[in-house]
């Protein structure tokens, strides 16, 4: 087949969206797919155009599987600058189906959400080349930022969920990474049953479980300590001042360090609610080769959302920590798709969302039970070695392409 793919990020760029659909379209490759993909200028890292693309709009690279089309993403630094960045995510998508209109028929287009205003240019393109088209939802949008505060007005409110639908239904198939994200956009189009799960994967051979002791626990200076981590990146839609919370709760106990690894438009504020408490460790974001390092550094890692979130989003790092053999501990919506793999795996403990208390009862019980600790840390990577591989996503998709063209 003949695929065209439009997403926001892509490697080198370092996003976990990026991740994902780079080891897809790879599998697709290696099905002996013809891939063209269109994406953006590596800029997660630092939110500006990483060297050696600045002075560009476009930028094409051909490959001996297809072709890799970077544009420009007129990124913001300032998350809260609402009226920024839908200018940048509009901006982005106009140029990106600029560019994927050009060419003949090819058999599908899959694009990806966030932004949501990528899916209006894959159902352009998809019409355009005569395509059956492919719409990924990894978050759900606009309910992730109404919930967070950030999109308050209702108007914007009312055009973005009728962009929303506008997108669902003209979708040959919308995929989703759960059983919860199955619900809310099924109740959002005219055809519930082209909403399919296809969960994102996790590499078991790359992340594997590893030694706690070594050269990143070094650096830090916390060898001995009993590790409690977060690392992603550090934004508005994580509880992160649960974890200052908790640390505060904890400065007491010699034995206990809390690590946030990442960077994000919320950490300033919160190195300044954690000055003056040394067992807060922040590290900035860490190149991907170290992932499997700084994954067996912890002994618990946290996935903190804030309330109403988890019904929106799957944190994606869930199914890495759970292959570096490491227990989480969730602070997520009772009954959401994280809480119930912590319950159904015993890969850990779910806490209500915004719950500082809570949060601060389950790390302190599993740092006084290291052994148990490792025990759920065993159990969820026992899960997840039967849980999906990049292949077998990639398979989900290939099926799914082939099963609409018919």
């Amino acid at each position: 087949m003949k695929l065209v793919v439009l997403c926001p990020h892509f490697a080198p760029d370092v996003a976990p969206t990026g991740e994902v659909i780079t080891r897809i379209v790879e599998g697709l490759v290696d099905r002996g797919h013809h891939v063209h993909v269109v994406t953006s200028f590596p800029w997660y890292r630092e939110h500006r155009i990483e060297p050696g693309y600045e002075g560009k709009l476009v930028d094409h690279e051909d490959t001996d599987w297809g072709r890799i089309t970077r544009v420009h993403p007129f990124p913001t630094s300032d998350k809260n600058n609402l009226v920024g960045r839908a200018l940048a995510y509009l901006g982005f998508s106009v140029l990106s189906g600029i560019v994927a209109l050009r060419g003949g028929r090819v058999d599908g287009v899959l694009a990806m959400s966030p932004p949501l205003t990528l899916g209006l240019t894959g159902w352009l393109v998809a019409r355009f080349r005569r395509a059956r088209y492919v719409f990924n939802i990894q978050d759900v949008y606009p309910d992730v930022a109404v919930e967070l505060g950030v999109l308050g007005s209702k108007r914007l409110i009312r055009l973005a969920a009728w962009l929303e639908r506008f997108c669902y239904d003209r979708a040959d198939a919308v995929t989703v990474l759960s059983d919860d994200l199955r619900d809310n956009v099924a109740g959002k189009t005219t055809r519930p049953a082209k909403v399919r799960v296809i969960p994102n994967f996790v590499d078991t051979e790359w992340i594997q479980p590893a030694p706690r002791e070594n050269e990143y626990r070094h650096e830090l200076g916390i060898d001995e300590k009993f590790v409690v981590m977060y690392a992603g990146n550090v934004g508005y839609s994580q509880s992160l001042d649960l974890v200052v919370e908790s640390a505060a709760a904890l400065s007491s106990d010699p034995d206990i360090a809390f690590v946030i690894n990442g960077g994000g438009a919320a950490r300033p504020a919160l190195e300044q609610q954690a000055a003056g408490l040394t067992n807060v460790h922040f590290v900035d974001m860490q190149p991907k080769e170290r992932l499997p390092e700084v994954l067996a550094a912890a002994d618990v890692h946290l996935v903190p959302l804030k309330r109403g979130l988890a019904r929106s989003s799957v944190p994606s790092k869930t199914y890495s920590i759970l292959a570096a053999g490491r227990p989480l501990i969730a602070s997520v919506d009772p009954g959401t798709e994280v809480a119930r793999l912590v319950a159904d795996t015993g890969a850990g403990v779910a806490v209500p969302p915004e719950d500082g208390e809570a949060l601060t009862k389950a790390v302190a019980a599993l740092a006084a039970s290291p052994e148990e600790a490792v025990r759920m840390g065993d159990a969820g990577r026992q899960f997840v070695e039967g849980w999906a591989s990049p292949a077998a996503v990639a398979e989900a998709y290939e099926r799914l392409f082939e099963e609409l063209r018919r």
